[in-house]
């Protein structure tokens, strides 16, 4: 493969990213994303071959043919108890989040669409699945994207304008870029700014996501064992960051959570403390990433080149 042909980018900004001027001067930009995909998940109930079996307390092999009660029981935490004990709490401390659903759970689930309407959060497509799209046929998964826009659309009220799959497939950014209407999409780990990349034949906005400083590590792997390791670690990522920032603003702290992982009762205090820390901090913007989207489309808008 000739030099020119690898398809990855190594190089990014180079150590020299743009200052991003976030508003107000602020020294660094703080996100925080509510993963809502409760009901959305593999079941033979929704069509699919085996259970679910990623991101659970039991960690569980996926079982072929088969429903896995206790695995749909843990998600079912999510949708019934963590998702109201994590949007009481967002709200009461008016953090401006950003809410990744999958289209298939909030149809499952009208009382949290109608919860998301009224908060005013940003909701962003997190697919009409939430399942793995790499192997999925192209024409099946546009037909997906184009589902979970008019299921958030009708449910919530209001077009979304950002999109994170997840598990995304080869075609996915290309078919997310084509379907249009989208400010961003966050399939991407790479850096802590937003950058711009053509897809579609026309410049697209990435805004990195992050499976660092994200609940999932509780689960994951066993990264973390206790609300407070997950605390101490988003904590120790903010400081660093808002400490870069000082001279000239660094990047983007995205911040994942999911209902059934950080909403339990042994939990929840450790966001609790972390929206403490990152909310006495003079110089951190707090916004949801529709906002962040538009900040740097004004400020940083694709080359001509």
């Amino acid at each position: 493969m000739a030099p020119g042909d690898y398809p990855r980018d190594l190089v990014g900004y180079a150590g020299r990213p743009p200052d991003p001027r976030w508003p107000g001067g602020a020294r660094v930009a703080v996100s925080f994303v509510l993963n809502y995909e409760e009901g959305g998940e593999a079941s033979i109930l929704h069509g699919d071959a085996h259970s679910e079996h990623v991101l659970t307390d039991v960690g569980a092999e996926p079982m072929a043919g088969a429903r896995n009660l206790n695995v749909e029981s843990i998600y079912e935490y999510g949708s019934r108890v963590g998702f109201w004990e994590l949007m009481r709490l967002l709200r009461a401390r008016r953090v401006p989040a950003t809410v990744f659903a999958v289209g298939s759970a909030l149809q499952r689930n009208p009382a949290a669409a109608a919860e998301l309407s009224a908060s005013g959060f940003e909701v962003a497509c997190h697919g009409q699945r939430w399942i793995d799209y790499q192997q999925v046929p192209e024409a099946a998964e546009r037909e997906d994207i184009r589902a979970c826009v008019e299921t958030i659309t009708r449910m919530v009220g209001r077009r979304p304008v950002g999109w994170y799959t997840g598990r995304p497939g080869p075609h996915t950014r290309r078919l997310v870029a084509e379907h249009g209407g989208f400010l961003y999409d966050s399939d991407a780990y790479n850096d802590d700014y937003p950058y711009w990349v053509r897809a579609a034949g026309q410049p697209h906005l990435v805004i990195p996501y992050s499976f660092d400083c994200n609940d999932s590590r509780l689960q994951r792997g066993g990264d973390f064992a206790t609300g407070d390791e997950f605390y101490a670690y988003c904590r120790d990522a903010f400081d660093w960051l808002h400490r870069r920032g000082a001279d000239g603003g660094a990047g983007v702290l995205s911040i994942g959570l999911h209902a059934r992982i950080i909403g339990r009762p042994g939990r929840i205090q450790a966001l609790e403390k972390l929206l403490d820390h990152v909310q006495r901090a003079e110089g951190a913007w707090l916004c949801d990433r529709a906002t962040l989207a538009r900040h740097w489309m004004a400020t940083h808008p694709p080359s001509a080149g």
